[in-house]
C-alpha cells in the first residue's frame, strides 16, 4: 500500500521532520508534486538540513527514494542539494531514484517567471520565482521537456527550439535583470552531472515495488490550501497538492492508497500573498513568528502567522480523506496565556457558515474564534502525551473532536526525539 503524508494549511507545516521519523517503516519515500520551491526542513543531532527535491527519506539507511514523475527538476537547485549531502557525508546515490517523465525547469522558465511576476506589480501573488508556473503551463500546453530527454540525441535542439519560444513570450514584459546566458551554462554542466545517477520508468518501477510487498510513503510538498484547483486561487501553487495527486503524481492506482497522514502546526502560517483569515497582524503574529522561527526554508521570507483554523483544516481533511493528524509546533505556544482557534466564519449578512467559501479571495470573512487557556509550561523532555500540562491536553482533544480525526503525533521541537506518539497511531 501507499500511504500518504501532506500538509493541511498553507505549506510550511513541518512534513520534513515527520517523513524522516516514519521513514525508516517504510521501504520506499516518494516525491509525487511540486518542485524546489519547497523546502522540507530536518534537524539530524542538531544540524540543520534543507531538501528542496530529494525526498526526506534519504537520511534513513537502506530507503529507497523516489522522485516522481508530478515532480518538476531544476538540475541547477538538484546538484546543489546533491552536493551538501555530500559533504554531511549522507550515502544517498545507490537508493536514489528519478522518474524520466519528471519535467524540467530550463533558466528561461526562471527568466519568464520573473518577468511576469514583476508585471504584475500590486497584484503579485507571492511566486518564489523558481519557475515552477512556467514548466507545469509548458507541460499542459505539451511542449515541456522531461529528464528523460537529456539522453536523447537532439536534446540540445529541442531545448533551443523552447528556450526561443520562452524568449518571445518574455519580450512583450518589462524586462527585469536576469543572466540568462551565464544560468544556462551552468544548467548545461548540471545535466551532464545529473547523468550519473539513476533514471526509472517511474510508473513500472513504483509498482514493481509493490507487488513485491515493499510499503511506500508518499511525501507532498507545500500545502493543501495552495492546491490548484482547492486552494485559494489564483495565490496557490501550479500542481495539486492533495491525495488525489498521488495517483498521477507516481503513477499509482487509486486503490493503492492506504493511510493518509495529514500535518497542521498548533497555530497556521502562511508565505507570500493571499487571504488568510486568522491572521494577527499585530504584536502576538510577530510573537509566534519570533517564537516559531517562521521564515521561509527556499526563501527566507517572514511568513504571516495566526491562530488555527479549523474550518480550513476541515476542508482539506475532506478533500484528501485524512484518518490521522500531526499536530507540529505545539511548543511554539507555551508562552501564551491565552489562544485562539478559529471555528466559524462570520459574513457581512450575518450569516455564520463552517465551510471555506468558493472564493475566499474577494470574501469579506470574520473568523468566530474559541478561545483556550495556555499551559505555560516548557514542554522539553516530555514523552508521553499523557504528561502534557492538562491545557494542552485539553486543547488537542477539543480539536480533534471539532475535525473527527484523531491526533495520532503531537511535535514538540524540531529533534527527531521531540515527537510524542499516541496511543492508536497505525504508523
Amino acid at each position: 500500500m501507499v500511504d500518504v503524508l501532506l500538509g493541511l494549511q498553507w505549506g510550511d507545516e513541518g512534513k520534513g521532520k515527520i517523513v524522516d521519523y516514519l521513514a525508516e517503516k517504510y521501504d520506499v519515500v516518494a516525491r509525487f508534486q511540486g518542485g524546489p520551491n519547497a523546502g522540507h526542513t530536518l534537524v539530524l543531532n542538531g544540524k540543520k538540513y534543507v531538501l528542496h527535491t530529494i525526498p526526506s527519506g534519504v537520511f534513513r539507511a537502506g530507503v529507497i527514494n523516489i522522485i516522481g514523475n508530478g515532480v518538476v527538476i531544476d538540475p541547477t537547485t538538484l546538484r546543489r542539494e546533491m552536493e551538501n549531502l555530500i559533504a554531511a557525508g549522507v550515502p544517498f546515490k545507490d537508493h536514489l531514484y528519478i522518474s524520466k517523465k519528471a519535467h524540467l525547469i530550463l533558466p528561461s522558465h526562471r527568466m519568464l517567471d520573473a518577468v511576469m511576476e514583476a508585471a504584475k506589480g500590486v497584484e503579485k501573488i507571492g511566486s518564489t520565482l523558481r519557475g515552477i508556473g512556467p514548466t507545469y503551463t509548458d507541460k499542459v500546453a505539451r511542449r515541456g521537456l522531461r529528464i528523460g530527454d537529456i539522453f536523447a540525441p537532439n536534446f540540445e535542439k529541442r531545448y533551443n527550439e523552447l528556450k526561443a519560444v520562452h524568449q518571445e513570450m518574455a519580450s512583450i514584459y518589462p524586462a527585469v535583470e536576469f543572466d540568462l546566458a551565464g544560468e544556462e551554462a551552468r544548467w548545461m554542466e548540471n545535466i551532464q552531472y545529473l547523468k550519473q545517477y539513476q533514471f526509472v520508468e517511474g510508473e513500472y518501477f513504483i509498482n514493481q515495488l509493490l507487488e513485491q510487498g515493499k510499503t511506500v510513503l508518499a511525501e507532498g510538498a507545500q500545502g493543501s490550501m495552495l492546491d490548484i484547483d482547492f486552494g485559494t486561487y489564483p495565490f496557490v501553487t501550479s500542481s495539486n497538492t492533495i491525495t488525489a495527486r498521488v495517483c498521477n503524481g507516481l503513477g499509482v492506482a487509486p486503490s493503492k492508497i492506504g493511510e493518509v497522514i495529514g500535518i497542521t502546526k498548533a497555530y497556521c502560517t502562511r508565505v507570500g500573498g493571499g487571504p488568510f483569515p486568522t491572521e494577527l497582524l499585530e504584536e502576538t503574529g510577530e510573537r509566534i513568528r519570533k517564537a516559531g522561527g517562521e521564515f521561509g526554508a527556499t526563501t527566507g521570507r517572514p511568513r504571516r502567522c495566526g491562530w488555527i483554523d479549523l474550518p480550513q483544516l476541515k476542508y482539506t481533511i475532506m478533500l484528501s480523506g485524512v484518518t490521522q493528524l500531526v499536530m507540529t509546533k505545539a511548543d511554539v505556544l507555551s508562552d501564551f496565556e491565552e489562544l485562539y482557534a478559529a471555528t466559524a466564519y462570520g459574513y457581512p449578512d450575518g450569516s455564520i457558515s463552517e465551510e471555506v467559501p468558493y472564493d475566499m479571495v474577494n470574501t469579506a470573512i470574520q473568523p468566530i474564534f474559541k478561545q483556550y487557556k495556555g499551559w505555560n509550561k516548557d514542554l522539553t523532555g516530555i514523552s508521553e502525551f499523557e504528561n502534557f500540562p492538562k491545557e494542552l491536553q485539553g486543547y488537542i482533544l477539543d480539536l480533534e473532536a471539532y475535525l473527527g480525526v484523531p491526533f495520532t503525533m503531537i511535535s514538540i521541537g524540531p529533534e527527531r526525539e521531540s515527537l510524542i506518539i499516541r496511543e492508536g497511531a497505525t504508523v
